[in-house]
């Protein structure tokens, strides 16, 4: 794909929508922090019915580690794996308490010491509250970035790197959630719905789905 077809993609999703903003629920970035933590292999949908217990329980570092870790358990237990991350935010809020003053760092290095925050969740948090052009890939976005040739690469980190280095530095704070959304809603893992997509005379994908035919009237049946 070349850098024209980029350019024509992202300005067709900005268009679209010109201010993405992430489907996770939450008031601070302490929460945002929490609950990307939470959404590893989970749907924002389900993580945001289980925060927002947990948030009005626990809405800082310090009245988390105080609900300990069987009350953050007894709201988060619909969630996968709610176990580990349960241990992982008990763990994390001590840590912001302790070498933050119960802040969440606007920095890679710092956040990703940080109990269950690795890279993606890093980028995310960076991107989302502190404005950087950073790309967190996430399981929509290397689909989509593989399956319509905008950044083919073989592992999510070989991905982000050319996305940084293909999408125009105007495009960038906003390009993650663009392709998230594009993921989930469109450019689907089973059946992409490539008939109503936007993007569909650019992608390179080669087996774009048709538009369904549509189903024949029913009869009315007659009276007896």
């Amino acid at each position: 794909m070349n850098a024209q077809k980029r350019q024509e993609i992202f300005a067709r999703l900005r268009a679209a929508n010109p201010e993405p903003r992430t489907e996770l629920l939450y008031e601070s970035t302490y929460q945002l922090l929490v609950a990307v933590i939470l959404s590893a292999q989970s749907t924002d949908r389900g993580v945001n019915i289980a925060t927002r217990s947990l948030f009005e329980a626990a809405p800082t570092p310090a009245a988390m580690v105080a609900l300990g870790l069987d009350g953050v358990e007894s709201h988060v237990k619909t969630i996968g794996l709610y176990h580990n991350k349960a241990r992982n935010i008990i763990a994390t809020s001590q840590m912001l308490l302790d070498r933050h003053a119960g802040e969440v760092p606007g920095d890679r290095e710092a956040l990703e010491v940080l109990p269950g925050v690795g890279r993606k969740t890093a980028n995310v948090v960076l991107n989302v509250a502190f404005g950087q052009p950073v790309m967190a890939v996430d399981t929509h976005i290397f689909r989509v970035s593989n399956r319509t040739r905008i950044a083919p690469g073989k592992t999510e980190r070989a991905v982000e790197d050319r996305l940084v280095r293909f999408i125009a530095p105007e495009f960038m704070q906003h390009a993650h959630h663009w392709l998230i959304l594009l993921g989930r809603y469109t450019c689907k893992a089973r059946q992409p719905a490539c008939f109503q997509c936007s993007i569909k005379d650019l992608c390179e994908y080669r087996s774009k789905t048709p538009e369904p035919a549509p189903r024949p009237a029913r009869r009315a049946s007659r009276p007896d």
